[in-house]
């Protein structure tokens, strides 16, 4: 499969050695259409927990409680995944607990979101205990024609179609106590984890994306509100941006195109629900971007690529 999707091998010989989200994720596509198993992604998100996140997965586990552990691997997963942003927020009595893609090369992302949604309840039990269990699972993707995997994994109401790829599960569980650890070993991980950060400093635009692609979804993807979550003004994200030779419209851009495909790929949902998602003003608008960014319409550009998978 490695040589399939152009791996060298060699690659594993080192664990520090790091691929790109995209190269994953073909690496994703090519393991599906070979094995012709619909849910590969799932099965893959069945054997991953913690411990797969590394230095960031041992900082979450010995943790004071759920939230802390949960804004650890958020705060910091950007290290271990380049293309998508994780996000937890509370919503009256209930927790969400989302992830996003948001590099634009990405292939077979229903399998992605399913790989991280069977790796985040792995982790959720982990650091719960077995008695936890989510309120309700929710998919971007299509409904798929086998259900009996998901269901027998997840035990609880599932949601496809939807606006995100979430776990929903009660806020309550945010206040669970993890194991006591001894505090001079939390502050030796988070040394390890601000060393890291600071190796990979030049990622600035990667972050802008993550937090893009969760904000246009929400409403929240201004520059001026992107800088807030950054700390930082404006006019200094312009700046540090233009270190890069990155535009923040160009950025805007190309995260609004890559959840129009997404949408249009792997849901069912009506182009004009795509367009208000986004933020258009009306479906024309959306179209017209649409073939700027593609060359063609988002009726044929969804036609033709379904046509695609269809056939592979």
């Amino acid at each position: 499969m490695c040589a399939a999707a152009g791996f060298d091998f060699a690659l594993f010989d080192d664990p520090n050695n790091v691929i790109s989200y995209s190269a994953a994720s073909h690496l994703f596509q090519v393991c599906t259409q070979s094995t012709g198993c619909s849910y590969f992604g799932l099965l893959k998100g069945q054997k991953s927990g913690l411990d797969g996140l590394g230095l960031i997965g041992q900082m979450a586990k010995n943790s004071p409680n759920v939230e802390t552990a949960l804004r650890s691997i958020i705060r910091y997963v950007h290290l271990h995944i380049e293309g998508a942003a994780m996000t937890l927020e509370e919503s009256g009595r209930l927790a969400i607990l989302s992830y996003e893609i948001h590099d634009p090369r990405a292939e077979a992302t229903d399998q992605l979101a399913d790989a991280w949604l069977g790796r985040m309840f792995n982790i959720m039990v982990e650091i719960c205990g077995a008695n936890w269990r989510p309120i309700e699972v929710r998919f971007e993707h299509r409904k798929p024609s086998d259900m009996a995997p998901y269901h027998r994994f997840f035990r609880a109401p599932l949601s496809f179609d939807s606006n995100d790829n979430s776990l929903v599960f009660a806020a309550s569980w945010l206040n669970h106590a993890l194991p006591s650890v001894a505090p001079e070993l939390r502050g030796l991980l988070r040394d390890g984890m601000k060393a890291l950060g600071a190796q990979h400093g030049d990622q600035f635009p990667e972050q802008v994306r993550s937090l893009l692609r969760t904000g246009l979804l929400v409403g929240q993807g201004s520059a001026d509100q992107i800088a807030t979550l950054l700390s930082m003004h404006s006019r200094t994200l312009h700046r540090r941006l233009g270190a890069f030779g990155v535009n923040f419209r160009t950025l805007v851009d190309e995260c609004r195109y890559a959840i129009a495909r997404q949408m249009l790929q792997d849901t069912d949902s009506d182009v004009g629900h795509v367009a208000d998602l986004l933020e258009y003003a009306d479906t024309s608008a959306f179209a017209r971007a649409f073939r700027r960014w593609s060359g063609v319409t988002p009726s044929h550009w969804r036609t033709r690529n379904q046509a695609v998978l269809t056939s592979t």
